[in-house]
């Protein structure tokens, strides 16, 4: 049953750090509500493992907006959807946007990167599209969407590919320029330096989201103190999920059955409950 959403703009400019979590299914977009996230990153990298294929623009834009699309009809909270660099030239940006808003969907997140892109922390670096295209997409993108509330979250890759902090800020600069609504920056160092170094120069232009996957230590006080306005934890669901499901599968067959983890796995009422089964009966 497709539940009434807040859209993501209003959640933004309530004014308080907002949590996301990255999920790829419309269950895990469920438990993430239930834990209490303010969202959920329908994750290109979850979407893309799933099929266990690589997070290399391998699917088309219809099977990542179906994801995104089944998770947003099942929870509340918004879905913010991450649409990679926009699957192809402005055009396909065009409909990209034409096609997330009639889902429902109230929020994309689009990078700096050429098509076909290859996910971050695999990238081997020289894979950005040049500032000039990049706002030339965003402008696409902009003048494509039809409510005010669609939000439109421009991700700088900069850091990750090694340029230097002043191109990411001028980056930066050139996309509130041209429309959008929040920048996401991004990198893969260890500490969360670079970031700090970015808000620094940003003087809170526009809403900065963060993904502090490699570095963890980040406390969510302290991001918000910095003015961090987003935190996606955008890949911790997928990665508990295989840590599980091995030890999991390993277990059943060394033991021979499931005794040992009986008294850890979910009862299946609780599933029915997830899928809402009690309100499903209660029609007929």
């Amino acid at each position: 049953m497709r539940k009434s959403v807040n859209s993501f703009r209003s959640q933004v400019e309530y004014g308080r750090l907002l949590k996301l979590a990255g999920s790829h299914t419309a269950l895990g977009a469920v438990l993430a509500e239930e834990a209490g996230f303010d969202g959920v990153w329908s994750s290109s990298l979850e979407v893309s493992a799933a099929r266990a294929l690589p997070d290399a623009s391998l699917l088309t834009m219809t099977e990542y907006l179906e994801a995104a699309a089944n998770m947003q009809k099942a929870i509340a909270v918004p879905v913010v959807a991450d649409c990679d660099s926009g699957y192809g030239n402005n055009a396909n940006a065009q409909h990209m946007v034409h096609e997330y808003e009639a889902a429902g969907i109230t929020a994309i997140s689009v990078e700096d990167k050429r098509f076909p892109k290859m996910n971050s922390f695999a990238d081997r670096g020289d894979s950005l599209v040049s500032t000039a295209d990049f706002c030339r997409k965003l402008e696409t993108i902009k003048n494509a969407q039809s409510g005010s509330d669609f939000f439109v979250i421009a991700r700088t890759e900069a850091l990750i590919n090694g340029r230097p902090m002043s191109e990411a800020l001028e980056r930066a600069r050139a996309y509130k320029d041209f429309g959008a609504d929040a920048i996401l920056i991004h990198s893969k160092e260890k500490s969360n330096e670079q970031i700090l170094d970015f808000l620094e120069g940003w003087q809170a232009q526009l809403p900065v989201v963060v993904v502090p996957t490699t570095y963890p230590d980040w406390a969510d006080h302290e991001m918000a103190d910095a003015g961090v306005s987003v935190v996606i934890y955008a890949n911790q669901g997928l990665r508990a999920t295989v840590t599980s499901l091995r030890s999991t599968y390993e277990s059943i067959l060394s033991n021979g059955n499931t005794v040992p983890l009986e008294d850890d796995l979910t009862p299946v009422k609780e599933i029915f409950a997830l899928q809402g089964l009690p309100a499903w009966q209660a029609l007929d």
